[in-house]
């Protein structure tokens, strides 16, 4: 790839892509065609994937907020025919968030199911160094997930939202209205305080605003897991390691201890080689 653009071409495209702008806008700016865009997207970021997994390691996190985000490979499920790829079809991110630096120490791609949040809460466990208190949504599969990945060593609760009638004749692409919210304490001892998904719920805005592919009733979408993957990536070591977060004026990596100093885009580009 680095036969193919130069440098300043490449962070051009990255910094393009993290912030949004879709592939074929780029390729209006810049003249470079979708195709070495797409390479380069998914080299850079499998990179970051790769960078994340390596940095985020011996945390000090105190209080965690998870959530899944839903896309879609290819075509959504109600699409699906017994003969399609099987990685075709709804795509969840599991993600977390650090409530007090706002990093994101770790995702997952995948189905929503006790395979992927078990394997994501797993990944979770072995990236802290001390004990969490964890909030999520009421999804059932958390609560073994937890288990099975802290053991005793973890408070953990759900907030579980409790929604009104639907109106799909009035608007039909607003979701119910939140009449009201339900805390659950599921292990340990979790202040009632700071029992919340806000900031997840946040993160989620913030990944649906930069990722294209996650845009809500939008043309765009991914073809191949892969990429997919990629850009999630891709955005979520940008989000922790360069982006400027407006609260902590400085990135959520330097608030968690994790870097001293803001990277360039083109530090990412350089750390993901």
């Amino acid at each position: 790839m680095a036969n193919v653009l130069n440098t300043d071409k490449q962070i051009a495209v990255i910094a393009a892509l993290a912030e949004g702008s879709s592939i074929r806008s780029i390729e209006r700016m810049t003249g470079i065609h979708r195709d070495t865009i797409m390479r380069l997207g998914v080299k850079v970021g499998q990179g970051c994937t790769a960078l994340m997994d390596a940095k985020m390691r011996n945390l000090s996190c105190n209080r965690l907020e998870m959530d899944e985000i839903w896309g879609y490979i290819g075509k959504k499920n109600i699409r699906i025919k017994p003969e399609d790829d099987p990685q075709l079809g709804d795509v969840w991110t599991f993600c977390a968030i650090d409530a007090e630096t706002k990093l994101v120490p770790a995702f997952l791609v995948g189905k929503r199911n006790h395979r992927t949040a078990n394997a994501f809460l797993t990944d979770v466990a072995s990236r802290m160094k001390n004990r969490v208190q964890i909030s999520t949504d009421g999804l059932s599969e958390y609560a073994e997930a937890v288990e099975r990945a802290f053991g005793g060593d973890v408070d953990y609760a759900q907030i579980v939202k409790i929604y009104g009638h639907e109106h799909f004749e009035e608007r039909r692409y607003t979701p119910p209205e939140v009449i009201g919210t339900e805390k659950k304490v599921i292990t340990g001892n979790p202040d009632p305080k700071l029992i919340s998904t806000s900031y997840i719920e946040r993160l989620n805005a913030t990944t649906r605003l930069h990722m294209r592919r996650l845009t809500r009733l939008t043309h765009a979408f991914s073809k191949k897991l892969a990429n997919f993957e990629a850009a999630v990536g891709l955005h979520f070591a940008y989000y922790n390691f360069v982006r400027r977060h407006n609260t902590l004026r400085c990135t959520p990596a330097m608030a968690a201890g994790v870097e001293s100093t803001f990277w360039t885009v083109g530090e990412l580009l350089e750390a993901c080689q």
